[in-house]
């Protein structure tokens, strides 16, 4: 220890050196605070998480018939089969998987359309398995897709993993809201091309209904009487070919549980050739009606035909019309494709002669836009949520805390000091931590396979650290004064006595904080708060011992009371080490 103890010296005895030591310090703060707007560092709410499932969803078109999704569906079990870390595959046709995390807010229960399927997809147990979930998902990802959807034009397929923190619609939802139905459903197309052009975005959706042609069959009144049918007869034959009916009952009408006995055509008589209309006419003209002169006529006879367009559903949210663009990140944080399509957004929309004005202020909702049409006048929105958000308003009530934390540590230490300057102290040498939990995330990208993320649970290492670091500053502060106090010796030289003398017992503890956190850097969820741990825990013991001495020589508070001045003789001085 005496070595450290002539190097602290050494540092102190020159303005040079000091000064030295405190630009280096700041220019390492400002270096790794860069890290992460230069993307050397990534932040992401949470992880990648490795389970043993995932979901398939495949949406085919509006009005696609069950035939169409299930050849979809077909294809993607079909290369599922390949896989041998796949143990089994279930296929739910025209309906969602049986509620599991991550469908509870994507709406899988509400599923019930002839356009829509899901796939749930088990796989070996992930301590068994060497390739994680979610890098096996973006494996096949672009296999799937650049196969599959073409079987069905317009299909989208939309792989989902289970999340590894609070389930959300979406990685990336952009709500696109305004009073023109038609207006929104155009930006709505204009927004998803965008993020579909985003590198690193994937699975772009739009939550809403295909706009298709039908065609509505209208009992004509006049003809159905000059036949000598009735409205009703009419209607029910039509209802029981392609829907089914019930036409009887099996117990007696006395009964309380009635057991209908239902009628329907076979799949096959149901199915029409194609969707033109000379299909539907061939197909009604095969269906006869008996009126009351006991002669057939043609179903053809007493209809019309009219062609209309489909009634999409209209979604609403705070009594605004609202259409979601929905999106996920191939094994990127929500952040930074967010920021590139925005900014695509912006130019894009202004260049066909849109307003576009931005959300004022550092809100919650800091990214949304506000779109103005300049000849209508009518506004809309492009508002962001999904993961997004959520990680927005973590990073940001984990900041409020971090914040917080600090106000109370320097209320306490001004209490116990009755200094400003030293409680400026130990807080500087506390949030320099910072510099070790950034620099490690990224060396553990560097030595990793996948990108390493500074997540939620980084930061809340970082938070946990404030005590730690505040300890050791607190240590070398208290027992310098008393050096001084008790033992006349002079300040630089009690400084840096007392940081050789401390560097013991706050090493130790930093060995134990590294060797207990080791256990949580290679978690996948927690493996932040174990790098921030144990990258934090090393900055600061550097930062305690060297940098903190620095600002204890320049602050005033550390020198003793002239009036009362305590004279000792040096060479009777003992310290114990």
């Amino acid at each position: 220890m005496h070595l450290l103890e002539n190097f602290v010296y050494w540092i102190l005895q020159s303005k040079f050196r000091k000064a030295l030591i405190i630009i280096l310090t700041l220019v390492a703060l400002v270096l790794s605070i860069l890290m992460i707007p230069s993307n050397l560092v990534k932040v992401r709410m949470l992880p990648g998480k490795s389970a043993n499932t995932f979901s398939i969803y495949v949406d085919t078109p509006t009005g696609s018939s069950k035939e169409q999704t299930k050849a979809v569906t077909q294809c993607v079990v079909d290369i599922l089969k390949n896989e041998k870390e796949i143990t089994d595959i279930e296929t739910f046709l025209g309906e969602g998987i049986p509620l599991d995390y991550a469908g509870l807010v994507k709406g899988a229960g509400m599923k019930n359309s002839e356009n829509v399927a899901e796939i749930a997809v088990n796989l070996t147990d992930k301590h068994e398995r060497e390739e994680k979930s979610f890098l096996m998902v973006s494996r096949l990802r672009p296999i799937i897709k650049k196969k599959c959807e073409p079987v069905v034009k317009g299909t989208v397929i939309k792989l989902i993993e289970q999340p590894a923190g609070p389930p959300t619609l979406a990685s990336i939802v952009v709500e696109v809201t305004g009073d023109d139905l038609k207006k929104i459903r155009e930006l709505s197309f204009d927004v998803a091309k965008i993020l579909s052009q985003t590198p690193k975005v994937v699975d772009v959706d739009i939550m809403a209904d295909d706009i298709f042609k039908k065609y509505t069959l209208i009992p004509n009144k006049d003809k159905i009487a000059r036949s000598g049918l009735s409205v009703d007869q009419v209607n029910k034959i039509i209802y029981l070919a392609f829907e089914g009916m019930a036409i009887a009952h099996k117990n007696s009408a006395n009964e309380d549980g009635q057991i209908n006995i239902f009628l329907s055509l076979d799949d096959s008589t149901k199915r029409f050739e194609n969707k033109s209309l000379q299909a539907l006419k061939s197909k009604l003209s095969s269906m006869n009606l008996m009126n009351k002169k006991g002669m057939l006529v043609p179903l053809t006879e007493v209809v019309d035909i009219k062609e209309v367009p489909s009634n999409p559903m209209i979604m609403h949210k705070d009594l605004n019309r609202m259409i979601n663009v929905i999106a996920e990140t191939d094994n990127e944080s929500q952040v930074y494709p967010l920021l590139k399509a925005r900014d695509k957004m912006i130019e894009y929309f202004k260049k066909k002669g849109y307003k576009v004005e931005k959300e004022p202020g550092m809100s919650t909702y800091m990214f949304d836009l506000h779109l103005t049409d300049p000849k209508t006048g009518k506004k809309y929105l492009l508002r962001w949520d999904g993961e997004m958000k959520v990680t927005l308003d973590t990073f940001r009530d984990l900041g409020g805390a971090f914040i917080g934390a600090l106000v109370l540590i320097f209320l306490l230490l001004v209490v116990y000091y009755k200094s400003y300057a030293l409680s400026g102290i130990v807080l500087a040498g506390s949030f320099l931590s910072i510099i070790g939990v950034i620099v490690g995330h990224w060396v553990a990208d560097l030595v990793t396979k996948e990108t390493f993320f500074l997540t939620a649970t980084s930061l809340i290492g970082f938070i946990a650290l404030m005590g730690i670091s505040s300890r050791n500053s607190l240590l070398l502060i208290d027992f310098a004064k008393s050096l001084m106090e008790a033992k006349g010796m002079e300040k630089k030289r009690a400084i840096a006595v007392a940081s050789a003398t401390r560097a013991k017992p706050i090493a130790l503890t930093a060995i134990a904080i590294i060797l207990g956190s080791a256990l949580l850097a290679s978690d996948p969820i927690f493996g932040g708060l174990g790098v921030a741990l144990i990258s934090g825990t090393v900055a600061a013991v550097f930062v305690s011992l060297i940098f903190v001495p620095v600002l204890m020589d320049n602050a005033k508070a550390m020198d003793i009371d002239d009036e009362n001045p305590i004279h000792h003789d040096p060479k009777n001085i003992s310290i114990t080490r």
